[in-house]
């Protein structure tokens, strides 16, 4: 009934996804107060385990507790919390799938209730409502600093029961700043040229395949393109993703976008870029970075991940048996309803809500996520984040998803939510 959907796929290291659906990396914002994982983690990845995605990817586990993504993400940085990471693996693998953390670092995109000074590879400040302060560049010995500190956590996380690791190269944090030409203005070997610009993720690939060795899972999840005047494009990501091949990684997810663009939302920011416009058949499909997946396979000897879009059992099962991708990556639907990807196993769901065309500030298009008022859109966006932020609390806390919850609520509720947690944390914010 699911067509390809229920295959199993067999990776290169020798390691295989029971079936073709994937839970893809989805921030939780549920550590105590020393940055550690908790019951809540437990309780939900079991949940998402006995739901049947072949695959689960935690949100960003961060590698340096003086730089946080959000408030409550877990961090791996001599804080303790073995036993609680061992008790998520093991809730998170419950129902025989894989479990891989996503290990990450935010730089410049750090949420400013919890981190004291922004680094990136240059000091190009992130435009977003003044959110956000200028970042100040990385010195060659933090960044080598950083490359061991991915290392380290990969090893802790195999150590701990995990069963592969995806390294965060997409989204605008900071292997992707290094990436792109609008953050890395670098004029040194970790910037110009693509190879250089590339070289932090290289390195950091590297260190970590040496850490967990041949036999273990190694993925990455990229941007097929910033969407940004001057930005990463899909031309440079195709190359990327061939030198990925060649160090052995063994999926690799494909997303796009940043904060300022976030296409990964299926939103565009404030500005397009003039060498990127989306396709009209592009924005026909449901998938947004399908297409974007096409150019890379045709090059890159590795299996795609690709997320964002996908709603229709039909459409999964035609891009996995098409060979358009390998798993399908699906994020927010899963925040509302934690056992969809059994019912599209079974075929007994046809089609998962579209609840992101159900959530915005009121009717028309001024109201919408798609207004050409930028301070409305932003709302927008950031109202169903945070929407898709509380549904996750609830099912966390062993509750059901409150859909009768309306944006506006749920960013008031996280916004208090991100401050409380921000001021109970125990690290000391300085640098």
């Amino acid at each position: 009934m699911s067509g390809h959907l229920d295959e199993p796929l067999t990776l290169s290291c020798g390691a295989t996804l029971p079936n073709r659906i994937a839970k893809a990396a989805m921030t939780e914002g549920l550590a105590d107060v020393d940055d550690r994982a908790t019951e809540a983690h437990q309780r939900l990845y079991r949940r998402w385990s006995r739901g049947g995605a072949g695959l689960l990817v935690t949100g960003n586990v961060m590698v340096d507790r003086r730089f946080l993504e959000r408030p409550g993400n877990v961090v791996i940085d001599g804080n303790g919390g073995r036993d609680e990471l061992q008790a998520w693996a093991k809730a998170g693998t419950e129902g025989g799938n894989q479990l891989w953390m996503q290990i990450s670092h935010p730089g410049r995109q750090a949420s400013p209730f919890s981190t004291a000074q922004l680094l990136s590879p240059s000091d190009v400040q992130l435009r977003l409502g003044g959110m956000f302060t200028q970042p100040r560049p990385m010195t060659g010995d933090e960044i080598e600093d950083a490359v061991r500190r991915y290392a380290e956590v990969a090893q802790v996380a195999r150590d701990c029961g995990f069963t592969g690791v995806q390294v965060h190269a997409a989204h605008g944090y900071l292997i992707s700043q290094f990436l792109s030409p609008v953050t890395n203005r670098r004029t040194d070997s970790w910037g110009g040229s693509l190879r250089n610009r590339a070289r932090f993720l290289l390195d950091v690939v590297n260190a970590v395949r040496g850490r967990v060795g041949d036999d273990f899972p190694l993925g990455v999840k990229l941007n097929s393109a910033d969407f940004q005047y001057g930005g990463f494009t899909l031309e440079e990501c195709v190359q990327v993703s061939c030198w990925l091949a060649d160090q052995g990684v063994d999926l690799l997810e494909i997303s796009g976008g940043n904060y300022e663009q976030p296409r990964l939302l299926g939103v565009a920011g404030s500005k397009q870029s003039a060498s990127q416009p989306a396709s009209t058949s592009t924005l026909r499909r449901e998938a947004y970075f399908l297409e974007y997946a096409a150019a890379i396979q045709a090059r890159a000897p590795l299996p795609l991940m690709v997320t964002g879009g996908f709603r229709s059992r039909q459409f999964m099962a035609d891009a996995v048996g098409s060979g358009e991708c390998a798993v399908v990556g699906l994020g927010r639907p899963l925040c509302v309803d934690p056992e969809l990807p059994l019912g599209l196993l079974d075929g007994s769901v046809d089609q998962a809500v579209a609840w992101e065309d159900k959530l915005r500030l009121g009717p028309g298009r001024l109201l919408g996520p798609a207004s050409p008022v930028f301070l409305l859109k932003l709302v927008n966006v950031q109202g169903q984040m945070a929407w898709f932020y509380q549904q996750l609390l609830r099912l966390a806390a062993g509750d059901d998803a409150d859909q009768r919850m309306g944006i506006v609520k749920a960013l008031v509720r996280h916004n208090i939510e991100e401050r409380r947690v921000g001021r109970r944390r125990h690290f000391a914010r300085q640098i």
